[in-house]
Parts: C-alpha cells; structure tokens; sequence
C-alpha cells in the first residue's frame, strides 16, 4: 500500500505554482469538541479498514482551514474537499458518519489522506476546485465539457488596435469581452460591431503590408487606418467608442451617435449623417439580434440546475451590455444522491475556474456557500460580486427562462442517450458481441499519393461522439511505401495499442475516462475490407490482444452507402439491411471517422504547402523563412508582396528580396 505524507504546511508556496479556482465540497458537520471514542468494532464491517486509515491522520490535524485528499490504495484521488476546521471536518468520516452509500464507499476505499493548511477557508475553497480539475476525483462533481470559450478582444499592442476572435489563455495585451456561448454569436456581433466602429479586424502583419484600401473599406466596415484613411487619433476615439459600447455604455454611445447625426444633418453634411444612420442601424442590429434581452440587468450570468432520472443539466446563460450573448448547456457527472443545489454549487466553482465572473450571479436554487463563493470571486476579480437566488421580478423571469431551456436540454439528452443504447445494443446482436459495448473506436486513414498520410481514429459510446478522445496519427515509418494503405493501418494500430497496454494493462481497465467511457474498446470498426482486416488481425494478435472485437467495413459497390459488406470474426462476410438502423450507426461512424482524418490530412497539407514554398527557394534558410513569415503572416501575402515590401521586410537584403520576387513572379527582374 503505498503512503502517503501529512501535509500542513502553509499553501501560499503551493498558491503560486497554480491557477485559483472554485469548488464546494461535502456540507461541514460541526461538533460541540473535535475529541470522541473510537470504536471501530462499531461500524460496519467494510468501513472498518477505511475509517481505521482516517482516525491515525485526524490525531494530528489542526483547527485550521484547508483541502484534504481521500486516497485509495492504488494511489488514485478518491476524493477532494476543503473544511473551515480540518480537525472537525474530517472527525465525521473518521466517526463512520455516511448520508450517503457514496460517503460510505468513500471511507471503505480510503487508504491515505493528503492535507493542505491555508490562511483562510476563501483560499482553501480555491485551491480545492483546481484539485479537482486536475485530478478529477470519481466522487466529486465533474464538469466534463471544459472547451474554452470564445471572446472579443480589443488588442493593446498596436497603435491601431485590432478586433479579433480570440479562444484560450489571455495573455495578448488588451480589452476581452465576453465569453460567448458560441463562435457563431461572437461572428455575428463583430460583424455588426466592424459596421458601427469601422475598426479594422486584419492581422497587424497584413496591416503592416497593405499599400491601397482593402475590400472591408469599400464596403464601409473598416476605416482603413493601415493605408492612412483616417488619422490615428480619430481612429482612437472610434477604438474607445467601440471599447465603451462593449464595456456596457451602450445607452452612451447611440446617444451620442443620434446626436452627431443631428448636428451633421443640420449642417446640410448629409453624407456624414447617413455614415451615423448607418452605424446606429448597425448597433440597432447587435442588441436586437440577441433574442432575450433583459431591461434592468447589465451584466449577469444565469445558472439553472435541473435532474431527471439520476442526470443532471446545467444551463448557463451570458448578458453582458444588457444583450444575451448566448448560452451553454453542461451535464456534470455526478452521483444520483446529491440534490441540484449540492450539484450546482460544487459546479460554480469549477466553471469559474478560469473566466472572470460578472458582477451578477443568478442562481435557479439557494446553495449553502453562496457567502463564501461571493468572496472567492471578489477576491479574484478585485471587485464586489454579488451571488443570488432571485424571487420574482426580471431576475426571477431570466432564471425561469433558463429553468426551462435546462428541462428542454436534459428531455433532448436522455432520448438521445435512449436511442444511442438502442444502436449499441442492435451493433452487439449484428456482429455477434457478448455484451453491449460501451466503448466503440473506429479508424480511417487519409493521403493523396501517399503524402501527408495521416491516420484518424474516432470514438463513440452510450452519450455518442466523444470528441476529446479523437486521436490522429501522423505516419511516420520510412518503411511503408507511399500509398499503402495496409502499411499506415498496421502503424496506427500497433502504435495506439502498444501504448494502450503500457498505459492501460487490460486487467486495470475497468475505470472509466473522462467521458465515462472505459479506457479499452469493446468494439473496433476498420474501413476497409479484407487486406485491412487481415492486417488489424496480425497486429492484434502480435500484441496478444483477444477480447476486442473487430469489424471490417468494406465499401459497398461504386463505393455507395448502403451496400457496405461487414467482416466479423467467425461469420462469412455479410450486409445489413438497407432500412436497418444499425447500417445508418455504423454509416453514420464511418463518415465521422472519414470527415476527422480528412481534415487532418488537409491541416498537415497546408501547413506543408505553407513551408514548402519558402523551402525551394536557394539561399533561404530557416531564419529567413521565420523572418519572412513573421513580417507578411501567410505565404500568400509573401506571394503578393513587391519588391519594395519584400525589402521592408528585417533581414532580407535586395538579393534575398530579389528572389523570393522571382521565384513567385516566375521571371528576373
């Protein structure tokens, strides 16, 4: 059993080393004294060892605030929490004390704590979220879509700042705004903020490199401050208007914008006027295109929690300049006795792990730390942040509307989930498997000519594509010959599976992923026919792989859908119905794998075709290519570049610049 230390030493050292973050653990018992008898003759025979474990390190503990960690006897994280007393918190598991038989499986399975004392419970509920996020411990609530968000940035790098989408780490200086729900809501409000602001969207490298206007100016969504069509103080003011709009002076700026197209009107400046008329249209568009929008809220975001056959959704919905900007349904895994205020607060804290949070929370139910959260959050933003449950009002209509979007969302998920067992269980009768798989891998490999070939692997489960376990295979032997396709199918397998084995010995792989899948497939698809099986039978066999089964899916005549031959083990090769829902799963599989190798194929190509270029021509080098591509941006800038720019350009001398000119320009000049 492996052991593992009493930490209680200050976490100011540990703060630094990682990013805060939010979380709410177990509800803290409190207790007239921290001292009681152990009896361990009283408790239940399979929490015996467990609360055993748990009383040696509740001797020592301190009443002081901190995280501990619930630790099995493989080493794995059982689970995190953080307590206002160590000391008392952690009494109650040593007692045997269990709400729930998830506590009770908790305690039974403990064979070492781990403890981090902090100043205050504030931090201590900080550190305990990135714990979680980083360890994801099974009996704590997971938020399992963690993708990033998209935002608006207003850059502070470049005399003429630019407006840009932008996704991940903020570390670009300038103004974010945001998060968005969806790309598609942060498209459609640049587009409408381009209209009204005229602030450029271009990359400062193809600003640098602009000689005339280009098309956005001629269409009135830039005011083309790259070629000097407007001086840089005005486009400033036009930075800082936009800059303010976004910040949520909305009401401001189309004040004063109906006021400026006033004034040029009554100056007979018509055409100034309609430049005004056109820019108040154009923000008309962004707040009225929103659909709700609240009339009394500026910023808020608004959680909804809601559960139905031991599942749970969360609806989270973005205002930000009295405008809704989109929303995002999340289905945290978490167990079926908690209640959805448990679940949706222990949620809070990891969703604000790494976004800032608005001045307003709104909550479909009161959570027992809401105090204590408003804190974490304030302390992080800098800011006074204020954490409700509204009762009525606009508040309440907004959290309502949110309650329902969550019911809607979880009715749609569990039909799906209905329907997807549903394929899954005809998959296991089609293709003669024992048991329902839960884990299904599929794999495609795509190349023109044998270049760039890369290969693809997909997989889906009970809750369909898991999209976060796609993997791609760059191939890389220099013993296949360009274009065998068998070859390329024999290197992704052997590589996947080799590491799988090493990783995942097959006896360990009853643990469940991230997405509640099991680390080894029950069912893999090859497409391809029976060269391809035979090849995937070899490797498996190689390995000493037995219990996964394989099918081969062979293209049907003229390569049409529906006519694909299937080839199992131990069955002559045959065809699905061509109404047979199972035919449209495994069509429907294949494509997927099809489309995410193709475009892996095509994302190696471009990023080929972009350094190729640059690669056959004589005397440039990797410093002159890096030069050459971090002053134009793209090959194709370079392509259209003069010589005048291309000697601009930190590096390249006239020589140089001459032929990078010709060997575009396909002549000497």
């Amino acid at each position: 059993m492996r052991r593992f230390p009493l930490v209680t030493a200050s976490a100011a050292s540990y703060f630094r080393d990682m990013t805060d973050s939010i979380d709410t653990p177990e509800t803290e018992e409190t207790h007239s004294s921290v001292d009681f008898a152990f009896d361990v003759a009283a408790l239940p025979s399979s929490m015996r060892a467990g609360a055993a474990v748990i009383h040696d390190f509740w001797k020592a503990l301190p009443n002081a605030p901190g995280v501990y960690r619930m630790i099995d006897a493989e080493g794995t994280v059982l689970y995190v929490g953080k307590a206002r007393s160590l000391k008392k918190r952690v009494a109650s598991y040593a007692r045997g004390v269990a709400s729930s038989a998830r506590i009770a499986r908790m305690i039974s399975e403990t064979a070492a704590m781990e403890f981090v004392t902090t100043q205050t419970e504030t931090e201590a509920l900080l550190l305990e979220t990135n714990l979680i996020k980083s360890l994801k411990p099974r009996f704590n609530v997971l938020m399992r879509d963690d993708k990033s968000f998209p935002y608006i940035l207003l850059t502070g790098d470049h005399p003429a700042p630019q407006l840009t989408k932008h996704r991940g780490a903020r570390n670009r200086k300038g103004d974010y705004f945001g998060p968005f729900a969806s790309v598609l809501a942060v498209n459609r409000t640049m587009n409408a903020l381009e209209r009204a602001f005229l602030v450029r969207s271009c990359t400062d490298s193809v600003f640098s490199s602009r000689t005339r206007p280009c098309l956005l100016f001629q269409i009135k969504r830039c005011s083309a401050p790259c070629t000097g069509e407007i001086a840089i103080e005005e486009y400033g003011a036009l930075v800082g208007e936009a800059r303010a709009f976004l910040s949520g002076k909305s009401k401001a700026i189309k004040e004063q914008m109906a006021r400026e197209m006033e004034v040029a009107s009554e100056t007979l400046e018509f055409e100034r006027a309609a430049r005004y008329r056109d820019r108040l249209a154009a923000l008309s568009a962004i707040q009225g295109s929103q659909g709700i929008n609240p009339r009394s809220i500026e910023e808020a975001d608004v959680f909804a929690v809601y559960e139905q056959a031991g599942q749970f959704c969360i609806q989270v919905f973005f205002f930000r300049t009295s405008q809704n900007w989109g929303n995002r349904a999340y289905f945290p895994k978490a167990d079926r006795t908690l209640t959805e205020a448990e679940v949706l607060e222990a949620f809070l804290g990891q969703f604000y792990d790494d976004k800032p949070a608005p001045r307003l929370v709104l909550l479909s139910h009161e959570i027992e730390g809401a105090d204590l959260l408003q804190q974490a959050l304030g302390l992080r933003a800098g800011h006074r942040i204020e954490v409700v449950t509204p009762k009525r009002g606009e508040k309440r209509d907004l959290v309502e509307h949110a309650l329902t979007n969550t019911r809607e969302a979880l009715g749609r998920r569990l039909a799906e989930s209905s329907s997807q067992l549903k394929l899954l269980e005809g998959a296991a009768e089609a293709f003669g498997l024992e048991e329902t798989p839960r884990r299904i891998e599929v794999y495609d490999n795509s190349h023109i000519m044998g270049t760039n070939a890369v290969g693809g692997m997909i997989v889906a489960g009970p809750e369909g594509f898991a999209k976060n376990q796609y993997r791609k295979f760059n191939i890389r032997s220099d013993e296949i010959t360009p274009g065998d396709d068998y070859g390329m199918m024999r290197e992704v397998l052997q590589r996947r599976f080799s590491r799988l084995i090493k990783e995942t010995p097959r006896v360990d792989s009853g643990g469940a992923a991230e997405e509640g899948l099991p680390a080894w497939p029950d069912l893999v698809l090859i497409d391809g026919g029976a060269g391809q099986m035979q090849v995937a039978r070899q490797v498996f066999a190689d390995l000493g792989i037995e219990d996964v089964a394989l099918v081969g899916v062979a293209k049907g005549i003229d390569r049409d859908a529906g006519r694909e031959t299937f080839i199992a083990e131990g069955k002559p090769p045959f065809k699905l119905a061509p109404r047979d829902p199972v035919l449209y799963f495994v069509q429907r599989l294949r494509d997927e794998a099809h489309r995410f190798a193709i475009g892996a194929h095509r994302q190696k190509r471009s990023k080929s075709m972009r350094e190729g270029g640059l690669q056959e021509i004589g005397g440039i080098g990797p410093q002159r290519k890096r030069a050459l591509l971090r002053h134009f941006g793209t090959l194709k800038a370079i392509e259209r570049a003069s010589m005048t720019d291309l000697e601009g350009c930190p590096g390249i001398d006239e020589a140089t610049a001459r032929k990078v000119y010709a060997f575009f320009h396909e002549k000497l000049i």
